[in-house]
């Protein structure tokens, strides 16, 4: 029987219900076949996050890591090919949720450019696709503390010669939040659509030991900035 660890972060800057802690919680507990699926919800501040799921990977010893965050302005759960050793909060007016904002420090000092997702992510949005969920792949995580938290645990996968595969899925806003006044017209995608889409691509993880050769089409996602400070990732 296989373990996953789901994280989820919590709500940050002005995003008062965060769909990957939502989904996470929605899911702790289940069982996907023979393999079950244990939930943490991760503290949104720099550096104190990677520790805190690197602590849950040393208590819960999984086989399989997926961390999630919500990405603002994005129609599809999307699944993020690449982390990048760089931070930059600034651009997005947004700070954790300890008050910190970063602007061009690295995750790792001497750490390497970036690391890929160790998912099959081709086979995941295949997977959510055939079962109804508009799904696709990313090559942009942002600089926040997604893109951070994706990349501290990837390298510490890495330098711990760790037999866990590990990766990131970005959920679109819970529409609760898409309803406020500085998001309106952000697409939306209910907490329900969201935990179905991501129970489907948990499986095509496990199902999918290397990813599948087959092209999956995608469509570039907008990147443009929010309206307003604070929605953007996280």
């Amino acid at each position: 029987m296989a373990k996953i660890l789901l994280t989820g972060f919590e709500a940050y800057g002005n995003t008062p219900e965060n769909p990957a802690e939502a989904v996470a919680r929605r899911l702790d507990g289940k069982l996907i076949d023979e393999s079950i699926i244990v939930s943490r919800i991760v503290p949104n501040n720099f550096f104190e996050c990677i520790d805190f799921v690197w602590d849950s990977i040393a208590e819960t010893s999984p086989d399989i890591v997926v961390m999630m965050g919500e990405y603002g302005g994005r129609a599809m759960v999307t699944v993020e090919r690449i982390a990048q050793n760089l931070n930059d909060s600034t651009r997005y007016g947004l700070a954790d949720n300890n008050g910190c904002s970063l602007q061009g420090q690295l995750t790792v000092a001497d750490g390497p450019a970036a690391y890929y997702s160790t998912l099959p992510i081709r086979a995941m949005v295949k997977a959510m696709r055939e079962s109804g969920i508009p799904s696709d792949t990313s090559d942009v995580t942002g600089t926040f503390c997604c893109n951070h938290l994706m990349y501290g645990i990837l390298h510490r996968i890495h330098i711990n010669s760790l037999p866990i595969r590990a990766g990131w899925i970005h959920l679109p806003h819970l529409p609760s939040v898409a309803a406020l006044p500085e998001n309106l017209g952000a697409p939306s995608m209910s907490v329900e659509t969201s935990a179905m889409g991501v129970e489907i691509g948990l499986r095509a993880v496990l199902e999918n030991l290397r990813d599948i050769e087959e092209p999956i089409l995608s469509r570039l996602q907008s990147n443009h900035p929010p309206a307003k400070p604070g929605a953007l990732n996280s």
